[in-house]
């Protein structure tokens, strides 16, 4: 059974730019999970992108959906991964506010 976790993230890059962002630095947020070294499929449609990845046993799926303002995350952790997701949901949420920094 899979361990749903929510994260909003607000930025002040604007949809297109957040969009490039999250486009560019996604594979930096897949990172931040242990063990997930495998597949990866991901497709944007509009401004959702919606993705799955899995390896060595653990998988994760979910959807992020790019607004004007925020970023929104959500996401079903598989495996050891659902066991650990309350740590798990810190360390995406500072990647991506780190991915979505006004510079």
């Amino acid at each position: 059974m899979a361990t749903p976790i929510s994260i909003s993230i607000p930025h002040q890059l604007g949809r297109a730019e957040a969009r490039r962002r999250i486009d560019a630095g996604f594979a930096k947020l897949v990172g931040q999970l242990p063990g997930v070294a495998g597949a990866c499929s991901q497709r944007w449609e509009g401004d959702r992108l919606i993705f799955t990845v899995s390896g060595l046993g653990q998988g994760m799926s979910g959807v992020i959906d790019v607004r004007e303002a925020s970023v929104t995350m959500d996401l079903q952790l598989a495996g050891v991964l659902g066991m650990i997701a309350s740590g798990l949901k810190g360390r995406i949420q500072q990647a991506g506010q780190l991915l979505l920094a006004k510079k």
